[in-house]
């Protein structure tokens, strides 16, 4: 090899290596910038015109079905319909279910026959499994639709529905690839875990993967799909499996947090130092925040604010307004510096301020 050429290629090299010193530098000043922006307390952004709620809710009545009423998340969700519907004064029913299908399809034959105006899916319920019956529906005039399902921006409304409420799972999860990036100044090596069978764990799982990929040339994840109903017995040995085969994995980042009750033991077992951050908000993990050291962080938002804000786009939607596709709840993270305003023991509601309510009832003119 000719001198010309070793110093050509050692050029190359060198540029190259300043050239991912810049992304990586750029990368996590990323990264402190979004963890600031969604650290302050949440604001209320109106997500649509004032409008007269009582009076065009005096004759209707809506159904919510949730994924199921096991998981303290989709409960608390509900109530905050059961809340909502208090606070205008018309006929809600919070249908009872136990993440089985064949009591999905009930549910939405009873809100048939009970003659209710609209059925809200919310929490992650998959409709995909009630097209022949939704279809039915619609077709006796009700209106379907979902809460807290879809991505905003990456997830399509299917053609079966009437219309949906979405969340911004992609800048949720950007959020939990950006705390692991600026904590590691950029080495990050996480163990993402999600159940592939929830309809939100794909823009979870590829918004954080993709914020590692995109702003973090030195970090690594690899993947494991745990399904729901196999939480209790398997997360603990994936976990702990691949923490022993390497023990560099600094972040173990499960989409949803109720898998951190089973994570923690793998963690301890392994003898490892990796930290969890996750997403929901669960009072049970905010307390295991609060009391110990390997829960991190956690990406929270008020589900009685997501239930006020899925009736409202639902009432829209049968008053013939314009639609809302967006929910209007912010994200905000918990640390250990704040976890203490979530209650203790914690809630799914504390620690967000209510600048909602007062929102929602001025929007809903209710005084």
């Amino acid at each position: 090899m000719t001198n010309k050429m070793t110093t050509t290629l050692s050029t190359l090299a060198a540029g190259t290596a300043l050239c991912l010193t810049g992304v990586a530098s750029a990368g996590i000043e990323d990264a402190k910038k979004l963890i600031e922006q969604y650290s302050q307390l949440p604001t209320f952004e109106a997500p649509g015109p004032a409008f007269d709620a009582k009076a065009c809710m005096a004759d209707k009545k809506m159904f919510v079905i949730p994924l199921t009423n096991a998981n303290p998340f989709n409960a608390a969700i509900s109530q905050g319909f059961v809340d909502a519907a208090e606070v205008v004064g018309f006929e809600l029913r919070d249908w009872e279910t136990q993440m089985d299908p064949a009591g999905w399809i009930q549910g939405v034959n009873t809100a048939v026959a009970e003659k209710f105006d609209l059925i809200d899916m919310q929490g992650g319920l998959p409709p995909e499994f009630m097209v022949p019956q939704i279809t039915e529906a619609r077709a006796a005039g009700l209106k379907v639709t979902a809460t807290h399902n879809y991505d905003a921006t990456t997830q399509s409304i299917p053609d079966f529905l009437d219309s949906a409420a979405n969340t911004d799972y992609v800048t949720v999860g950007k959020i939990i690839a950006a705390w692991a990036i600026a904590k590691t100044e950029g080495k990050v090596n996480a163990l993402v875990l999600g159940p592939d069978e929830i309809t939100p764990t794909a823009p979870l799982r590829d918004a954080i993967m993709g914020y590692l990929k995109d702003n973090c040339p030195d970090c690594q994840s690899k993947y494991i799909n745990v399904p729901v109903n196999d939480w209790a017995t398997k997360t603990q040995p994936a976990v702990q499996n691949a923490l022993l085969a390497d023990p560099s994995i600094n972040y173990v980042l499960p989409v949803y947090d109720s898998l951190s009750q089973f994570i923690v033991p793998a963690i301890q077992i392994a003898g490892s130092s990796a930290k969890i951050v996750s997403y929901n908000g669960t009072p049970f993990v905010l307390d295991m925040m609060r009391d110990g050291d390997i829960v991190e962080m956690n990406v929270g938002e008020s589900l009685g604010w997501v239930g006020m804000a899925g009736t409202d786009a639902n009432m829209r939607l049968l008053c013939g307004l314009e639609p809302v596709t967006k929910l209007n709840t912010p994200a905000y993270i918990f640390t250990d510096e704040n976890v203490a305003t979530a209650g203790n023991p914690a809630t799914f509601n504390d620690g967000y301020g209510d600048v909602h309510i007062e929102g929602f009832k001025a929007l809903w003119g209710i005084k």
